[in-house]
């Protein structure tokens, strides 16, 4: 039962004070004065609530409210134990979102890097400097990448297409070649730590690195009805290639985040192509 409530995102440590509450009533009882309050915002969410079952508190939610960024989270970042685990951004979501009854693991990976964005922002500015390595002649150029218009940008002249999603935040794709019935939901935070886990295990072993078979594993609900992990993965194994290119099509364009895309322009060799920024820990840092 305790795990069903976890991953449906109710937190079961719950914080009755944010830490800022907590040295401030700290402050009171010392008879000192602490009138300084970390500045809160709010964050829009690509999902805008419709992935999330009814019972989830960010269920039907357009935004979400996070605090900036103070020296606490920087030790996060910084932290070589978290960094090796991999789970430095997870604690950076964690600490920055200030509604202690949602489970951020919970949240969904749209939602997560919008996150992310916007407390880069509010930290360090919108623009974002970096260097990309030019896939045509590997020369190191350096790039600037506008944050603000990605997160806050205004809606689009012509609204995108509404696709029905259940109340329980799932959604049905129907396959081409195959005619499967295929019930799907949005990738998140656990999602992510488990691609993580093993990606770390592929590395390690001749398996190589693709990510595929795991992402449609995490994405997929039920195939025909039929709910079985074992069975669902050779459903896939066994999928036509078109049906699986239509499947994560599809996806993307139910749950759409926020566009961190760039056309890149090497100015080394002229090079031109879009990318994607990768959001890292060094996201943060980069000078």
């Amino acid at each position: 039962m305790r795990n069903n409530e976890e991953r449906l995102g109710a937190n079961i440590q719950r914080q009755d004070a944010t830490p800022v509450e907590q040295v401030a009533k700290q402050a009171a009882q010392s008879g000192l004065s602490l009138d300084f309050i970390v500045p809160t915002e709010l964050v829009p969410l690509p999902s805008k609530g419709k992935f999330y079952p009814q019972n989830h508190p960010l269920h039907g939610k357009d935004t979400i409210e996070i605090k900036q960024m103070t020296a606490k989270e920087e030790d996060i970042l910084t932290s070589r134990s978290l960094l090796k685990k991999g789970v430095a951004l997870d604690k950076l979501i964690a600490s920055l979102v200030t509604d202690k009854s949602i489970n951020t693991d919970t949240i969904t990976s749209e939602d997560r890097n919008a996150i992310l964005v916007a407390a880069r922002i509010a930290a360090y500015g919108p623009s974002y400097d970096t260097q990309v390595t030019c896939p045509s002649c590997n020369a190191k150029v350096k790039s600037t990448f506008d944050l603000y218009e990605k997160v806050y940008k205004e809606e689009d002249e012509e609204p995108q297409a509404d696709f029905p999603v259940e109340m329980n935040g799932t959604f049905v794709i129907e396959l081409p070649s195959t005619k499967w019935r295929v019930i799907c939901r949005a990738l998140n935070g656990y999602d992510e730590k488990n691609l993580i886990r093993i990606s770390e295990s592929k590395k390690n072993s001749a398996g190589g690195d693709s990510l595929l078979m795991e992402q449609l594993k995490g994405m997929i609900v039920s195939i025909q009805n039929v709910e079985d992990k074992e069975l669902i993965k050779k459903a896939i194994e066994a999928m036509p290639a078109a049906d699986s290119r239509y499947l994560r099509k599809t996806y993307s364009k139910y749950v759409k985040g926020i566009d961190l895309t760039k056309t890149f322009n090497c100015s080394s060799c002229g090079y031109e192509t879009e990318m994607e920024v990768p959001l890292t820990a060094d996201f943060f840092w980069f000078k």
